[in-house]
């Protein structure tokens, strides 16, 4: 089992210190992650939503190259609706050769509707140009020479994308997916599987074995890498503290969005899908997970918190990974 990150930096809203001491915070927590041997980190972009989330994923990543030497750099992700697509392809694939070949571009359709509304893009139109973008940035990556284009929106003629990713013949493309049509058009599409956090274990379960299912099908050799699994870490280390600890989930669940709104119904308690709990009960979970086929764990700390994650490397991880772990101290 490996372990990375989710999340992202947050800001408040003002100008000045207050707004880089929330991406100065976040830069030192990703840089001690590659310290301990964490393997990835997919940060997450969302616009207007008022509460500081990134919304220049690819911006901060690149910050993250030049201060990480290790670890893999994920966007989680960028919503191909919104953008020109030979435009993410450069960005993307500078930002490949910038960090030496470790990113992971995670894609999606999107939604929630405030930010499409924000964009001025119908919500209904987020399918047909999702794929559009995708065929023009993979032509891109892969095509000897220039290029041509011409589809329902999008026009180029006799164009080069510069320069060329690094990892050849592109930065692996992960999906975050959920439901089963999504999960089969990921294995056969060549993506990798980004699982959400909400989702609870026997769901997990369930999503990676259609999609180790749809690959055998496709004829795409399955290794359990290709799925990261997103888990809220809330380890506690008396039980005077689990009653604090659940409050924390109703409050998360609450901010989250349209993806928890059915999950505040539900007694928090009976939530199998975050890491709440004494290490030794982490360390059960995990197994749960691990025997499951979920071996490639994303944390998601939304205090991203180094405390926590030495914590995390000091008396969880060593049950999976003991020869490479750094000394949290």
């Amino acid at each position: 089992m490996q372990f990375g990150l989710f999340g992202g930096a947050r800001t408040k809203r003002g100008v000045g210190l207050e707004d880089s001491q929330g991406y100065e915070s976040f830069i030192d927590y990703v840089i001690e992650a590659d310290r301990l041997g964490f393997k990835q980190l997919f940060m997450v972009e969302h616009h207007f939503t008022g509460q500081g989330q990134v919304s220049s994923s690819m911006t901060v990543l690149a910050y993250l190259a030049a201060r990480t030497r290790h670890i893999r750099l994920g966007t989680a992700v960028v919503v191909m609706p919104w953008h020109n697509p030979v435009l993410v392809a450069e960005q993307v694939a500078t930002l490949d050769l910038l960090s030496g070949g470790r990113v992971d571009f995670g894609v999606g359709k999107g939604y929630r509707q405030a930010e499409f509304d924000g964009f001025c893009i119908p919500i209904d139109e987020a399918t047909e140009r999702f794929d559009e973008a995708m065929e023009i940035i993979k032509k891109g990556w892969i095509s000897e020479g220039r290029f041509s284009h011409h589809g329902k929106r999008w026009h180029y003629d006799n164009i080069v994308v510069e320069p060329s990713p690094l990892q050849r013949p592109h930065p692996p493309l992960w999906l975050a997916a959920g439901s089963p049509d999504s999960i089969r058009r990921a294995a056969r599409e060549g993506y990798n599987l980004l699982l959400d956090q909400l989702a609870q274990t026997d769901q997990i379960i369930r999503r990676i074995a259609l999609f180790k299912e749809e690959c055998q099908k496709a004829g795409r050799e399955y290794h359990p890498s290709l799925v990261a699994t997103a888990r809220a870490l809330q380890m506690i280390h008396s039980e005077s503290e689990r009653a604090e600890a659940y409050a924390t989930r109703r409050r998360v669940l609450s901010v989250i969005g349209d993806l928890a709104r059915d999950k505040l119904a539900d007694r928090v308690e009976d939530d199998t899908a975050p890491l709440l709990g004494t290490p030794e009960e982490i360390v059960a979970r995990l197994k749960e997970l691990e025997a499951g086929g979920a071996t490639n764990i994303l944390l998601v700390d939304p205090n991203a918190s180094v405390r926590n994650l030495q914590a995390f490397a000091r008396e969880v991880m060593p049950s999976f990974q003991p020869s490479r772990v750094a000394a949290a101290d």
